[in-house]
């Protein structure tokens, strides 16, 4: 990575009408989030005037049961693995919108192992369901929590790591300033743009992604799209 394309790598301090980190970003806050990170990074900039508007937003939903079993469903397989399973289990529930935790625990856990799921995986999704159910767990409530609480709640469950959790605050809540370092893609995604020979480390990632902050989350979808 040469230095003309390296980030400048100092403490760049959030501006002062930057978005509240425990809020989901709005349109018009996707829209600053483009321009503040194009000013601050020229090689993140160019992959941002390519693919135009960040799509984040367009993944929020106000079913987070159902894209929770959805994230364990995709566990270890292919998109369109995944996406064949998933929809064998709502199936058995009739629509997307029967997919209640109270649903899930009626059915019997051999008809989710013939949907696809392995028994690891069933004993995820009814360990998910049960804790909403009994309101153990109530995921409408974690828009008003920070993302650590957040984490902290979601990881709580059986099968769902740090991960999982960093999806669920950046698609399912839109938080703007999550930077997923686990993750293959962002991992590749990096080491692609900035030429690096080896793959980053995630200290590496962090002090890179530092003059992106409040808003990593933007750059985050960006560095996915880089690798289309």
């Amino acid at each position: 990575m040469s230095p003309a394309t390296r980030p400048t790598g100092r403490r760049v301090r959030p501006e002062r009408s930057g978005p509240n980190p425990n809020h989901a970003l709005s349109e018009q806050g996707f829209e600053r989030a483009r321009r503040v990170l194009m000013r601050r990074d020229k090689v993140l900039g160019a992959v941002i005037k390519r693919h135009g508007r960040c799509g984040l937003g367009d993944h929020r939903t106000h079913q987070p049961f159902a894209s929770l079993v959805g994230t364990i469903v995709s566990q270890q397989l292919s998109g369109k693995a995944a996406d064949t399973i998933f929809k064998r289990v709502v199936a058995l529930v009739g629509d997307h919108a029967g997919l209640t935790p109270v649903a899930v625990l009626a059915i019997e856990p051999e008809a989710l192992r013939a949907a696809g799921l392995s028994r690891q995986k069933v004993t995820y999704v009814r360990d998910l369901a049960e804790r909403v159910s009994t309101g153990t767990l109530d995921l409408h409530a974690l828009d008003r929590h920070p993302d650590d609480a957040v984490i902290a709640a979601i990881t709580a469950v059986k099968g769902l790591g740090r991960w999982s959790a960093e999806m669920f605050l950046m698609f399912r809540l839109n938080r703007p300033d999550v930077f997923p370092v686990g993750d293959l893609g962002i991992v590749k995604g990096v080491q692609k743009l900035y030429g690096m020979k080896r793959r980053p480390t995630p200290q590496t990632m962090e002090r890179l992604a530092e003059p992106w902050r409040p808003y990593r989350s933007v750059a985050a979808w960006y560095l996915w799209r880089s690798l289309e």
